[in-house]
């Protein structure tokens, strides 16, 4: 089978030395819309024609995305070696991300890794490179069929932990069969892990590591799916990314810290002395916050991908407390309900919207065009707002607020109807992701739910 690259002696000598590691098999996987890695397995000694794009596969339809037809071409993954490590869980297998080909001679539509690259070199012609830092939570549970969360099950605490178990001790202590190997593997594949935490809701966790270029972070959060399933299997449990796996759950956010530094200096340039405002953010970090808001519906599709995304974005739980989750397409000086936040402890813009259902590739490379947009444009959003956005009414409290979208198929109408949509994702893309998201939302829409049973079925 002809591959697309030539074979390099170094990476017989690589096969080698990851054979004497004990490496007997390596992936070298895509990333789905859904975040998910895919990929063949392929002996060591094969590495060197696997690195050449010796694979090939027939992507389309994988992921529930687009339909594949038996007579097209097929498409060839192209790992990135600066992403190989071994996968500290099993040292028998080693992982690198790859790029998808179509007939090996473009890059695939559905390709999210190539997406977001196409992002980053435009960002790059204009002088920057965006850095981004993740802050990812997920739920842990004892398996697929019980829906108490893991140690609750056994303890039986949950009504006593109120209104939240974040940064509680004792459960944290609770969940350290899974936590420290989780965390011991996440540093040994360079995550440079700083702090982990039992966070609001039961069985709930956030994991913090190093920020790095976007798509260093996109591929690292690919791995880490990949390894808090796996380590938490070997602990006996499973994790969901399941943005509200519970109706009096808290959300589970991965919230995007974004930052542009130049590309000739390396300085961040989000910052400066000089703000009118007297925050200390630039004209730079002011219009990549307008060019976000300016598109926030649209983003929505992306950053909030699934019918069960938006039971998330409330403004309150179940029992009447804040949801810390945003509604509204707002941005504040240090303000945690609104969905854009500028920090004051980083240089960065924080994405409160995005939830762990996100795809980071895709998230990334739109967040970061509608950043730009603003940016090039010396777009202004206008003052920081102060009040709790939960507050607001339906209108808003601000001339032109805009409500973030309530469902799915508000967002991805959004999503469809906006220009920058076709100017980030190949035309292809859109029209199999709009057709997708609208299937997921009407198949859910069409099934009738005990709580519609409980309210309606003796009232009529």
């Amino acid at each position: 089978m002809k591959t697309l690259l030539e074979r390099q002696p170094e990476h017989e000598a690589l096969a080698e030395t990851l054979s004497g590691q004990g490496v007997q098999f390596v992936f070298a996987s895509f990333v789905d819309v859904t975040g998910r890695v895919k990929s063949k397995c392929v002996p060591v000694g094969h590495l060197a024609d696997l690195l050449a794009g010796h694979e090939r596969y027939t992507p389309r339809g994988l992921g529930d995305l687009g339909q594949m037809t038996p007579d097209e071409d097929e498409c060839v993954a192209v790992p990135d070696p600066a992403t190989l490590c071994i996968l500290p869980w099993d040292r028998r297998f080693a992982h690198m991300t790859a790029d998808l080909y179509f007939g090996g001679r473009e890059p695939f539509a559905h390709c999210t890794r190539s997406i977001l690259k196409n992002q980053i070199a435009r960002a790059a012609s204009l002088g920057y490179t965006m850095v981004l830092g993740v802050e990812t939570e997920l739920y842990a549970v004892r398996d697929l069929e019980s829906p108490a969360p893991v140690y609750l099950e056994p303890l039986k605490r949950s009504g006593k932990l109120r209104p939240t178990a974040a940064y509680d001790v004792d459960s944290t202590l609770d969940i350290m069969p899974f936590l420290i190997p989780m965390v011991e593997a996440m540093e040994e594949t360079g995550f440079g892990v700083f702090s982990f935490d039992h966070e609001g809701g039961d069985g709930q966790v956030e994991f913090d590591f190093a920020a790095a270029p976007a798509l260093e972070m996109a591929d690292r959060l690919a791995l880490f799916r990949l390894m808090a399933k796996q380590v938490a299997k070997q602990a006996g449990l499973f994790v969901t990314f399941m943005p509200k796996p519970y109706t009096e759950a808290w959300g589970s956010g991965a919230h995007f810290n974004m930052s542009l530094v130049d590309v000739d200096s390396g300085e961040n340039v989000f910052r400066d002395a000089e703000d009118r405002r007297g925050r200390g953010w630039s004209k730079t970090a002011y219009g990549f916050v307008a060019g976000i808001l300016r598109h926030a519906p649209a983003l929505a599709a992306i950053c909030t991908p699934t019918v069960n995304s938006y039971k998330r974005l409330q403004p309150r739980l179940a029992d009447g407390t804040v949801s810390w989750a945003p509604t509204w397409a707002a941005y504040g000086d240090n303000n945690r309900s609104c969905l854009l936040r500028l920090p004051r402890n980083r240089p960065a813009v924080e994405n409160r919207g995005v939830d762990s259902a996100a795809n980071a590739y895709l998230t990334a490379a739109f967040l970061l065009a509608a950043g730009m947009e603003g940016v090039t444009e010396a777009l202004d959003p206008g003052e920081p707002v102060q009040d709790l956005v939960y507050d607001w009414g339906s209108q808003g409290s601000q001339p032109g607020a805009v409500h973030l979208p309530r469902n799915l198929l508000e967002a991805i109408e959004a999503f469809d109807a906006d220009p920058l949509t076709r100017q980030v994702f190949p035309q292809q893309f859109v029209d199999a992701y709009v057709e997708m998201k609208v299937r997921e939302w009407d198949t859910y829409h069409a099934q009738v739910t005990d709580w519609e049973r409980r309210t309606y079925l003796e009232m009529f």
